[in-house]
């Protein structure tokens, strides 16, 4: 079947390109660091990547729109390439920054392309499995990465893992261009004679979906959790209070993601059966609660128990909310629902690490940790209250 041969090619894709980004996460605060800047400041070598990925994300639908997913999928793998080898190359810590978003447009560009591959291809029925294949390989090979990562940054040099995601990036082009079919009209129902709505109509109907904007909202908490806490802070936090190396930390990071891989397809058939919110809102409730643990954690024992708490509840939310997002789009939207839902999402990657990096810098490191589980738990609620179901399932 072509849409089981799309995602096989999607997981490759992936795979290869978030292996060489997950290679980065252990080593790129050291990095930063290792130009003598406050933690702010590391986190702004975060948060330039995602800055760059929020402007690329509507681009990149109208983009896809017009050219073609597969086109959308090699020009972003190739500029995430040159970023990273910019990255690897950087003189100083205004051209690391310079280079990381780069990097991150890149980034934007085949995420954003690979969501709406995934819509395009996926029912509402069976939206929540093929999304948690997807996400599971995701998240396994972000997580798998720092292990290797860690490794190259100790034998070689800090600078090693960024080449690695280089040449993992051309790779991932590579496999979007020969490997994936064309997607593009996939998502349109039928034929009509009525003129296609204007990406700025399309966002303007997204607007007034509560339910959308309040998973965008998810996503944004998620995010900036992930990359202001986890990403920033984690491991600094690691090496100055439990003494662990790059390796150390790398190897936690890759043993959340094993437990994430076991989790992702089991969460993605009760997505399916019980519907979205039943597995989003218990899923980032549990995502905070792994914040907590990182932040008290006492020895590398209770650093392993939180990265497995983290490995497998962000695995288990992973796929919930774009299934959602996807749900939410009209016939023929899916790049713009995706594009907007990406966006939105990735505000809380420039957010995320820059409060939390100040507030890191004023309140000591425990501090970014506690406010990012209180921001996960509260939106959850809020996700629960509110937002409306867009999947019943089969619970009969």
């Amino acid at each position: 079947m072509s849409e089981r041969r799309i995602l096989a090619w999607m997981c490759v894709l992936i795979a290869v390109n978030q292996l060489g980004f997950g290679a980065v996460i252990p080593v790129l605060p050291l990095y930063a660091q290792s130009f003598g800047v406050s933690q702010a400041a590391i986190g702004a070598t975060v948060a330039v990547y995602g800055l760059s990925r929020v402007f690329l994300s509507l681009p990149t639908g109208w983009f896809a729109n017009r050219l073609g997913r597969r086109a959308a999928l090699l020009t972003g793998g190739l500029v995430s390439a040159l970023g990273n080898l910019w990255c690897a190359a950087a003189g100083s810590y205004e051209e690391l920054v310079l280079a990381r978003f780069l990097a991150g447009a890149g980034a934007g560009i085949v995420l954003t392309a690979g969501m709406i591959v995934l819509a395009d291809i996926t029912s509402t029925a069976t939206r929540g499995r093929s999304m948690a294949i997807y996400q599971g390989v995701f998240l396994f090979a972000v997580g798998i990465g720092p292990f290797p990562g860690g490794y190259l940054a100790e034998r070689f040099s800090l600078e090693t893992p960024f080449l690695v995601y280089g040449v993992a990036s051309v790779a991932a082009a590579l496999v979007g261009w020969f490997g994936v079919s064309e997607t593009r009209g996939m998502d349109r129902l039928g034929t009509s004679t009525l003129r296609a709505p204007s990406l700025r109509e399309q966002l303007l109907l997204l607007a007034g979906n509560v339910g959308f904007l309040l998973v965008c909202l998810i996503g944004l908490v998620n995010a900036a959790a992930r990359t202001g806490a986890l990403f920033s802070v984690v491991p600094v936090l690691a090496r100055d209070r439990l003494a662990l190396t790059a390796t150390e930390i790398g190897f936690g990071f890759a043993l959340g993601s094993i437990i994430g891989l076991l989790v992702t397809y089991p969460a993605g058939a009760l997505v399916d059966h019980y519907g979205r919110k039943a597995v989003i809102v218990p899923a980032t409730v549990l995502t905070g609660f792994s914040m907590l643990a990182f932040s008290i954690a006492p020895s590398y024992f209770w650093f392993l128990f939180a990265t497995g708490l983290w490995g497998g509840a962000s695995a288990a939310s992973g796929a919930a909310p774009a299934a959602y997002a996807a749900d939410s789009a009209p016939s023929g939207m899916n790049a713009a629902a995706m594009g907007g839902y990406r966006m939105l999402s990735d505000m809380g990657y420039v957010l995320g690490p820059i409060l939390l990096g100040v507030l890191g810098d004023l309140q000591g490191l425990a501090a970014p940790m506690w406010i990012a589980a209180a921001a996960l738990v509260v939106t959850a609620m809020l996700f629960a209250m509110i937002a409306p179901e867009t999947h019943a399932g089969r619970r009969g």
